[in-house]
């Protein structure tokens, strides 16, 4: 199944895919017809730093022990096509690619041998990170979770194997990110576990499974794309 939420004719839908179509209740339409949203709203987006050894490495940090968890604000999220706000308090604002996971039933202290059966289905996040300011703030709040620096979308995919995954990041058409997930350090079972142990997640609600190495600058006007293996392309443009 392929969940989506779009805009057609000034109201809001949630809905599915099928084929060329989009399906909701009371709606069919052609997709090119509608704008697609952002596919959830989530009441937060847990998002998991170091979990690509490349990527710790290419930053100078170490690897953590456990899962390295943050939050961005819902307020920072934004749909496919969004454009992402460079802020005025940062000179240095970074793309990062990510597998998603989208929780579909409430879970709280969740064994990773019954995580996936809260799984909703996957989809792609873009980490956009001011990459400056998450050096001199010691806290990462401001510098991952300002407004629009939270893309999701295209689409949620149920039934999608999360390993193995090809992750590859676009940066005005030339390819900056290229791995797998199969690469990641904690796997999605170990991070529904973590997460779940502390707090509770509550349906539509996205982890951020960490990016992998290759992750750069944006300026205004640029467009980055993030693509993953069976899920689709999320692509956003930076404007000033």
């Amino acid at each position: 199944m392929i969940y989506c939420r779009f805009r057609f004719d000034g109201a809001e839908f949630s809905g599915t895919v099928e084929g060329d179509e989009v399906v909701a209740p009371g709606c069919r339409k052609r997709l090119g017809d509608v704008r697609l949203l952002a596919p959830c709203l989530p009441s937060k987006i847990v998002c998991v730093g170091r979990n690509y050894a490349e990527h710790a490495a290419e930053l100078g940090n170490a690897l953590p022990p456990d899962p390295l968890l943050f939050f961005k604000p819902p307020s920072a999220v934004i749909g496919p096509g969004d454009d992402i706000v460079y802020p005025v308090q940062s000179k240095h604002v970074e793309f990062e690619g990510e597998l998603g996971v989208v929780i579909g039933r409430r879970c709280r202290r969740v064994a990773r041998t019954e995580a996936l059966d809260y799984v909703l289905g996957y989809t792609v996040v873009n980490d956009v990170t001011a990459r400056d300011l998450q050096r001199s703030d010691v806290q990462w709040a401001r510098a991952k979770g300002f407004d629009t620096f939270a893309p999701i979308g295209p689409y949620i995919v149920s039934g999608l194997e999360w390993r193995g995954r090809r992750i590859r990041t676009s940066l005005n058409g030339v390819v900056r990110q290229d791995a797998s997930t199969a690469s990641m350090i904690f796997d999605v079972p170990s991070l529904i576990e973590y997460a779940s142990a502390a707090f509770t997640l509550e349906p539509g609600d996205v982890i951020a499974t960490g990016t992998p190495s290759g992750v750069g600058p944006m300026v205004g006007g640029d467009i980055v794309s993030v693509e993953i293996e069976g899920i689709g392309a999320l692509t956003n443009q930076v404007v000033t």
